[in-house]
């Protein structure tokens, strides 16, 4: 899997900004995905080491089984600050590499991160769909902006999430009497088609399975010392 735009990660402010505003205008949330044709799932995670690189494990589940089918992890430095709506431009050289292993395709994708619910509207599954072309969806368990209502305690209830007077997501109450998680579109699919999906890919646990099992990877190659330093940039 391969980016189809050439926009780059390691860039200053003034260029991101730039970036993301043409990322912007070519996010699509038209969706096109028929439900029945899906049969795997991807998830992405991104974790920090103490070497000062970043660490991304990009998994694929069969779907609805969610039976573990690919592992790829990616690793870069994390050369761009850390500034709250900058996250793809720290985050993505990692994730470029782990997508770029990837063998089995999924036909979507969910991102520990937020979509269009972002303040200029491009989240890490915004920018990441947009560049690799991928059907994506932010899944946060926090809001970055935005209103909203909390949803009524029951396992699927949920309310829309606003910014701007605009709806960018829901915040969803995947377990009963749970802090709820907010769920925004990335790229080539609805509003309704994001929360449809982030409900139909949660088991029993609060977070989908994409994004909860590569979180436990990658904490997992964390523990076991997958932290090498500088001279290993690619697992």
């Amino acid at each position: 899997m391969e980016k189809i735009l050439p926009f780059p990660f390691r860039v200053s402010i003034e260029e991101a900004l730039t970036i993301q505003k043409e990322l912007e205008r070519r996010i699509s949330l038209h969706y096109t995905l028929e439900d029945a044709s899906v049969n795997c799932i991807g998830g992405i995670d991104v974790s920090y080491l103490k070497s000062g690189f970043s660490m991304a494990v990009a998994v694929v589940l069969s779907f609805p089984e969610f039976q573990l089918l690919e592992v790829q992890v990616g690793k870069a430095p994390a050369s761009f600050p850390y500034i709250p709506g900058f996250l793809s431009f720290r985050e993505g050289p990692a994730i470029e590499k782990a997508l770029s292993r990837i063998k089995k395709e999924p036909q979507l994708w969910f991102f520990d991160g937020q979509g269009i619910a972002h303040p200029r509207g491009v989240g890490l599954a915004s920018h990441i769909g947009v560049l690799f072309d991928l059907v994506s969806i932010g899944i946060a368990k926090k809001p970055l902006i935005g209103e909203f209502e909390p949803p009524p305690p029951e396992k699927g209830a949920y309310s829309p999430l606003y910014y701007q007077e605009k709806q960018v997501g829901f915040a969803v109450r995947t377990r009963k009497n749970v802090k709820p998680i907010y769920v925004s579109p990335g790229h080539k699919i609805s509003l309704e088609g994001a929360l449809r999906w982030a409900l139909k890919a949660t088991g029993r646990y609060r977070l989908p399975e994409p994004t909860r099992i590569a979180h436990q990877l990658s904490q997992k190659l964390k523990k076991e010392g997958q932290d090498l330093g500088p001279g290993n940039t690619v697992f």
